[in-house]
C-alpha cells in the first residue's frame, strides 16, 4: 500500500475530482467545496487480488474508491466458505458502518483489481456531515441503499434457491446508464466470485449460466459475461416467483 497526499498539481488529481463528481456521495456538492475537501485525502493504491484496508485502518480513516473494484467478504475461519457482503466499485465508501458506530468491524476486504482509492481522516468526515448539508442530504440515501443490499441479501440467501439468486444478482447490475445488455461490476467476475456472492458454490453457478445460455438469456465473450435477453430474464424471475 502506498500513500500519496492529494494535490491540485499531481496526476491523478483531476481523475479523482471526476470520480467525485459523479460518486453518489459528492454528487451535486460544488466543485470548490470538493477540492477544499480533497486538502485532506491521501491517495493509496493496492495490488490486484491482495488485502486491502483493514479493521483498524477504517477506524481511523474513511476511504473512497477511484478505480477498481473491492470486495468486503466474511470467511469461515474453519471451512474457508466466503461470502461476498458488499463489491465495491468506483464513487462507492467504505467503511459506513465503522463511520457509524466507531467500532471495529471485522471483515475482510480484497481488491478484485488494482485499486486506487483516497482516505480522510474520520474525524473530519464527521465534520463534514455538519458543515455540508449537501454531503449529509447525500449520505443517508446512500446508507440507505446498502442497508437495503444487506436486507435483500439475507432474504435471499434465506427464502430463495441459489438460480434465482443469481437472476436477481445480475438484474441489479444491470448497466442501465450504457446499455441493458452490459453489467457493471460482475461482468468479468469468474464464477467462484459470482457463487461467494450468492452463497453458493461455482460448480452450481456454471451450471445455471449454461442453463441461461441456453434459454438465449445470457451469452458469454472472452469471460465476460452479457445478457442477451433482458425480458427474458425478468420473465424467468418473475415465473420464479410465481411458482413459489
Amino acid at each position: 500500500m502506498l500513500r500519496i497526499t492529494m494535490k491540485p498539481n499531481s496526476p491523478f488529481y483531476l481523475n479523482v475530482v471526476k470520480i467525485l463528481c459523479k460518486s453518489p456521495l459528492f454528487s451535486g456538492l460544488e466543485k470548490k467545496t470538493i477540492q477544499n475537501m480533497l486538502l485532506y485525502f491521501h491517495r493509496e493504491t493496492w495490488m490486484k487480488n491482495s488485502p486491502a484496508m483493514n479493521s483498524r485502518q477504517t477506524l481511523e480513516r474513511f476511504y473512497i474508491l477511484i478505480s477498481g473494484r473491492m470486495k468486503v467478504s466474511q470467511i469461515h475461519p474453519d471451512t474457508g466458505r466466503e461470502l461476498t457482503v458488499f463489491l465495491l466499485g468506483p464513487g462507492d465508501a467504505f467503511d459506513v458502518i465503522s463511520f457509524l458506530d466507531h467500532k471495529e468491524h471485522h471483515v475482510v476486504t480484497t481488491a478484485i483489481d488494482d485499486l486506487e482509492v483516497i482516505s480522510a481522516p474520520l474525524k473530519k468526515a464527521h465534520d463534514w456531515i455538519e458543515t455540508h448539508p449537501e454531503f449529509n442530504e447525500n449520505f443517508l440515501p446512500y446508507l440507505g441503499k446498502q442497508i437495503r443490499d444487506l436486507e435483500e441479501l439475507a432474504s435471499d440467501l434465506t427464502l430463495h434457491d441459489t438460480l434465482t439468486r443469481l437472476t436477481k444478482l445480475i438484474v441489479r447490475h444491470v448497466d442501465h446508464d450504457h446499455s441493458q445488455e452490459g453489467l457493471k461490476l460482475i461482468n468479468d467476475l469468474p464464477h467462484e466470485e459470482l457463487a461467494h456472492m450468492i452463497g453458493s458454490v461455482r460448480v452450481v453457478v456454471n451450471r445455471h449460466v449454461q442453463t441461461l445460455k441456453k434459454e438465449g438469456i445470457l451469452e458469454t465473450s472472452r469471460k465476460h459475461l452479457r445478457i442477451k435477453g433482458l425480458h427474458l430474464l425478468l420473465n424467468k424471475i418473475e415465473n420464479q416467483f410465481l411458482m413459489k
